[in-house]
């Protein structure tokens, strides 16, 4: 990461990026603390990116994971500003996983190692690529 440009923040979205870390989803803390947390390479929680505010980032794996509640699915709006967002983050080849909170609930190991298995192929020497879940 330290070779890359430095990913522009916010000021704004960083203080906002707080206020969220203190008031988890429960399916953000499930993911946090039952594996991210002690996971052996570091993520970041909240992390800001531009003006976007990601759920979890891995910088060594250049990987982001994003959470999605009923909300991203029921409005076109959502789905369009989701997919911009997107578009916005992997320009600094970043890949972006997503998860909804129904998946975090019920396959929770399923996302572990789908996440794992990311985590794993980016640190390689030529991984880059980012196969969606």
């Amino acid at each position: 990461m330290s070779k890359d440009k430095p990913i522009p923040r916010e000021l704004r979205s960083r203080k906002n990026a707080r206020i969220l870390r203190k008031n988890p989803t429960k399916e953000e803390n499930h993911l946090w603390y039952d594996f991210l947390r002690n996971y052996p390479i570091r993520f970041h929680r909240q992390y800001v990116i531009e003006s976007y505010i990601v759920d979890f980032f891995c910088p060594k794996a250049k990987l982001i994971i994003e959470l999605d509640g009923n909300q991203h699915y029921e409005k076109n709006a959502a789905i369009e500003y989701d997919s911009k967002r997107t578009q916005g983050i992997e320009k600094y080849g970043f890949c972006v996983l997503r998860y909804t909170n129904l998946e975090i609930q019920r396959q929770f190991k399923n996302v572990c190692e789908d996440i794992n298995n990311h985590v794993q192929e980016r640190i390689q020497p030529s991984g880059t690529s980012c196969h969606l879940p």
